[in-house]
């Protein structure tokens, strides 16, 4: 995978994720929602086709697996920039390994449904000009957690499959749990307000 990247054009890694996420049908995923849709064989026709509902799902899967590797590339990037301390680098690693199980397993669902995957892109448009020390990897990544965390909760209404529906907004605290921890590192409030908006 090139991790090599270039600059995006003025977009906050927030936006510039949002909108990638929700130009693509807005949605995310992961583990728990795709093992939930894998073990729905009800949802294909007799003759593996995918039914309507399926289709669907499949494109915000696939949307999901492409932010999925959206995501374990810029957790490269934050890795292999050398800005990370010992600690930090740990638990950045911890979370490019929750992205890469997901993408794992979002392809395999997506292919169970008979669908196939979306190939990933040759790079990435990160801002590496900007990723001058350790915080601005940090501030990085917790605006792609925060970006995640907006996809969730505009995908939940989407699915044809309601139990994929529970799932995203199980997965949508894990994702929030990220961008707290991101946020505190950085030593700003982990969660400063009672509603997400």
């Amino acid at each position: 995978m090139n991790t090599h990247t270039e600059t995006t054009h003025g977009n906050t890694p927030e936006l510039s994720r949002r909108g990638f996420l929700f130009n693509s049908l807005g949605a995310t995923l992961s583990a728990t929602a795709v093992a939930l849709l894998a073990g729905r064989p009800s949802l294909l026709h007799a003759g593996g086709a995918p039914a309507a509902a399926a289709n669907g799902d499949i494109r915000i899967l696939n949307t999901a697996l492409a932010a999925e590797r959206e995501a374990v590339a810029a957790y490269q990037l934050g890795a292999e920039s050398a800005l990370l301390n010992r600690d930090v680098l740990k638990v950045a690693i911890k979370f490019q390994d929750h992205h890469k199980a997901h993408a794992d397993l979002l392809g395999s669902t997506i292919r169970t449904l008979g669908g196939e995957p979306a190939e990933p892109p040759d790079r990435y448009n990160f801002p590496t000009s900007a990723l001058r020390q350790q915080n601005d990897v940090l501030s990085f990544a917790a605006g792609l957690e925060r970006g995640a965390v907006s996809a969730y909760a505009g995908a939940i209404p989407l699915f044809a499959e309601r139990d994929l529906s529970k799932a995203a907004a199980s997965i949508l605290a894990d994702e929030a749990m990220h961008w707290a921890i991101l946020r505190q590192v950085l030593g700003m409030d982990p969660v400063p307000d009672a509603f997400y908006s």
